[in-house]
């Protein structure tokens, strides 16, 4: 079972979803947190359970705001450095998705899907590298099985998870003679808050989720839908010294989806 005390793990996007169950993993594990998400109160309400789950309320620390500003990505990084000292790990997993057939998709949201799913990951690792290097930690991206797979009404999606793993893979090799690893997981359909998000052709629209989420299920051989405690638990061993080996890798957790 790996152990994180004393090491500091900054996850993106921590207020709900892959993010928030990868934050209390990482909790129960005694590592310190940086946690970053739109939502103060459900960060700090994911802080709060981080607490509970045994480490000091001092060893977490919240940041509130928009990654896609470049204000806020360089104070997650100074910010967490300057309270803990040290930076181990940085998972990014803020990510967005808007479902639609691609000649109805407009430029608004063509730029802030591959702003946040692709941008934001590629500056915030600049940004984290120096400081990984001295504790030869490593980087965690989260991408997705569309990545790999073409999906009517996901095309913006895909293409920003399919940038995303490109980045994993040549980053790592760039990384790996300064012994910092980079590697990435890649989930199938989890049920997050993500799909019903004001922007999705599915906010609002309860029984239409519904039914696309049960289709889902329908497509993953193992007969279900991930959820974010799989992808969390993933994301930790390749964040371990049970990885050390490891790096330019895209491991799915997706139920066996990617091999159909």
């Amino acid at each position: 079972m790996a152990n994180f005390a004393g090491r500091v793990v900054l996850i993106t996007g921590a207020s709900a979803g892959i993010g928030e169950g990868t934050a209390l993993h990482f909790a129960k594990h005694g590592a310190k947190l940086s946690l970053t998400g739109r939502d103060k109160t459900r960060l700090e309400d994911v802080a709060k359970r981080c607490s509970e789950c045994g480490i000091p309320a001092d060893d977490i620390l919240t940041l509130t705001g928009d990654l896609t500003d470049s204000a806020f990505r360089k104070a997650t990084i100074e910010e967490t450095v300057a309270k803990f000292g040290r930076l181990d790990v940085l998972v990014n997993n803020a990510g967005l998705v808007f479902l639609g057939e691609s000649l109805g998709m407009s430029e608004t949201q063509y730029d802030q899907t591959m702003d946040l799913n692709m941008k934001v990951p590629f500056l915030l690792s600049q940004l984290a590298v120096p400081h990984l290097e001295k504790t030869q930690g490593n980087i965690v991206n989260v991408s997705s099985r569309s990545s790999s797979r073409a999906m009517p009404v996901f095309a913006i999606y895909c293409v920003s998870k399919a940038a995303l793993d490109m980045f994993t893979q040549c980053l790592a090799l760039e990384l790996a003679p300064k012994k910092v690893r980079v590697n990435s997981v890649n989930p199938s359909t989890v049920a997050t808050s993500i799909f019903g998000r004001q922007g999705s052709v599915y906010h609002g629209k309860d029984e239409e989720l519904k039914k696309f989420l049960e289709k889902q299920v329908d497509a993953i051989p193992l007969g279900r839908l991930g959820t974010p405690q799989d992808v969390a638990e993933t994301i930790a061993y390749l964040a371990s010294d049970a990885a050390s080996f490891v790096t330019g890798q895209m491991i799915f957790v997706d139920g066996g989806r990617h091999c159909k």
